[in-house]
């Protein structure tokens, strides 16, 4: 039996139950969940080891990739600026960022650039090398590039571009890198543990990752979803690259836990406010149940609604039984939830990757068992 860590409420026991079920059904190796409710951590759990031969324990303050789940720290930066005024979400994105406007953009809105709808989901020019480190030639390609469709007329995950794409609005709007506004204006204020960027000073603190068996591969048939996949690559054991680590992702190489998820997303459960600090308005935090899309998305190839930079609810694939639901997950298994209406914060982080990119039964026996908990309440 693996020893569980940490605390989980007598009411949300549902949870620890799960989460030790992930250990013994579910080869997990390393992991942790975090929940609050009404503002208030509920489960704060972590157990297992930062490796399969178990040669150092998962510990309170281990953090690791989280992929995608990243994608929800870079789209909360976003709407803290349109909250603030500093940014209009309809207005083009090349009001900002000027360059952008090339190739038939000009009338790409910043929005779609939340909601996967800008057209740009891979890459023409080969991003090989280091190039992906390489911010400003990321960015100037982006602007460069044609769309693979219309602009705002369809979903297509932006598997890493999108944070190029957020991170850069940032950038022109603040003058500041997107990790760097993340930090200062969020992470700091909430006392959140999660970084877009990490210094060497984390290193001693990451967990690898056990890549899933393979790569993820999409057929080469010349479908958006094969092309956005091979260029930029999604290559799992780029994780563990000190470049990778060092550089910027804002899509995909956010380094945290459960717990440092959980701070941060409090705030968009709860009304914009979390721990003593408000971030947003209330009604800052509510704009990302504002619906942009729904339907078959052209990478993932599943339907997916998508509000103001986090999937939202929808009857087609429920995520829990309120309406105002977000979420978003990471490649391997990372989940992020934010429940406005039951005011719940839902988190799990793990370092064994299983396959796929929208999350599986680990994570998803986790969410399962906290709403469990709130029924028996």
């Amino acid at each position: 039996m693996t020893e569980i860590q940490g605390h989980c409420a007598e009411k949300f026991a549902p949870v620890k139950a799960a989460f030790e079920a992930n250990f013994a059904n579910h080869d997990e190796i390393g992991a942790c969940v975090a929940v609050t409710h009404e503002g208030a951590f509920v489960v704060d759990l972590w157990a297992g080891h930062q490796t399969r031969d178990k040669s150092a324990p998962w510990a309170e303050d281990t953090i690791t990739n989280v992929w995608s789940s990243t994608k929800t720290m870079a789209a909360m930066c976003l709407l803290l600026l349109a909250d603030r005024g500093e940014v209009d979400l309809h207005a083009p994105a090349a009001k900002y960022w000027p360059e952008f406007a090339a190739a038939g953009k000009d009338r790409v809105e910043v929005r779609h650039f939340l909601s996967h709808m800008a057209g740009l989901s891979g890459m023409d020019a080969t991003v090989e090398g280091d190039a992906l480190y390489d911010w400003q030639w990321m960015v100037s390609q982006l602007a460069a590039q044609a769309p693979w469709w219309e602009p705002g007329t369809a979903s297509g995950y932006h598997a890493l571009t999108q944070g190029h794409l957020i991170g850069e609005i940032v950038r022109r709007v603040t003058g500041q890198s997107l990790g760097t506004f993340f930090a200062q204006e969020i992470a700091e204020p909430l006392g959140a543990d999660f970084h877009i960027g990490t210094d060497d000073a984390l290193i001693s603190r990451i967990s690898p990752l056990e890549p899933p068996p393979e790569t993820i591969r999409p057929a080469d048939n010349g479908s958006v979803a094969s092309r956005t996949f091979a260029n930029p690559p999604v290559e799992a054991r780029q994780a563990m690259d000190p470049n990778w680590r060092r550089a910027e992702i804002p899509a995909a190489n956010g380094h945290g836990n459960a717990r440092s998820i959980v701070r941060v997303q409090t705030a968009m459960a709860n009304g914009g406010e979390a721990f003593g600090k408000r971030i947003l308005s209330e009604a800052g935090s509510r704009r990302v149940f504002e619906q942009q899309s729904s339907g078959v998305d052209l990478v993932l190839g599943i339907p997916v609604t998508y509000g103001m930079g986090y999937g939202i609810n929808n009857p087609a694939m429920p995520i829990g039984p309120n309406k105002n639901i977000a979420y978003w997950g990471g490649y391997g298994g990372s989940l992020v939830l934010i429940d406005q209406d039951a005011r719940l914060c839902i988190s799990y982080v793990m370092n064994r990757m299983e396959q796929g990119t929208t999350g599986d039964v680990r994570g998803l026996s986790l969410v399962m068992a906290a709403y469990q908990a709130l029924l028996m309440a």
